[in-house]
């Protein structure tokens, strides 16, 4: 079943639970999909009066916010033993490759990495965890983390709900464009990101010392 048609099924109450606990998840660090089940469900208030868009996004906002602080708190006690284990358990998400890409962002962006991270599946789930690792200040990461909740939530609901409104007989018409059209822009984005991670891994390799060896023929 699509995840528009299920979410048809459960009552508006349950629609706004679901968006906050879910984005808040994956912003902790859970690999879920939160822009999915956010998209869906401004997509279905555009298309049911019983679903308010603004309680929606107040509950996009709340879960990504929380869910980043609570990230980071876990992040700055764990560490990178915290990554390390990460890596083990969820290998697609948290791999060498993954963890370095995000570690060269906040070395080149800072705080704006958790702000722009919002608009990343791979960073939105590290942003929060990695920024304690580092030990950001946390009034920086709470300025980044607020101001990019409110703009990738709020944004994100008022901007799909706008365009279902307008656009919902013309998609009714050529709704297999339009899954053409997300389909090649996500192959577009994934390959890009690929490209990316694959770069940051073998920077952050070659970045690493070289093992000193004893001469030949020292003594123990």
């Amino acid at each position: 079943m699509h995840v528009q048609e299920w979410l048809e099924t459960i009552p508006a109450i349950s629609v706004y639970l679901l968006v906050g606990l879910v984005i808040g998840l994956e912003s902790l660090g859970i690999p879920l999909p939160g822009e999915i089940i956010l998209v869906s469900s401004a997509l279905l208030a555009s298309q049911h009066g019983e679903i308010d868009p603004v309680v929606l996004g107040l509950c996009a906002i709340a879960g990504a916010i929380i869910g980043d602080s609570i990230g980071y708190a876990i992040g700055r006690r764990g560490g990178k033993p915290l990554l390390e284990k990460l890596g083990r358990r969820f290998p697609k998400h948290f791999g060498p490759e993954h963890v370095a890409l995000a570690e060269r962002s906040f070395d080149r962006w800072g705080m704006w990495a958790v702000f722009f991270g919002r608009f990343v599946a791979l960073l939105r789930i590290f942003a929060g965890p990695l920024a304690g690792v580092l030990h950001m200040p946390y009034w920086r990461f709470l300025v980044a983390n607020v101001l990019g909740g409110i703009l990738w939530a709020g944004g994100t609901t008022a901007v799909i709900y706008s365009v279902g409104i307008v656009a919902e007989p013309w998609l009714k018409r050529f709704s297999w464009l339009a899954l053409l059209l997300a389909v090649l822009i996500g192959l577009t984005v994934t390959l890009v990101l690929r490209g990316r991670m694959k770069k940051a891994a073998a920077e952050a390799r070659e970045a690493e010392p070289a093992p000193v060896t004893a001469p030949a023929g020292a003594s123990d």
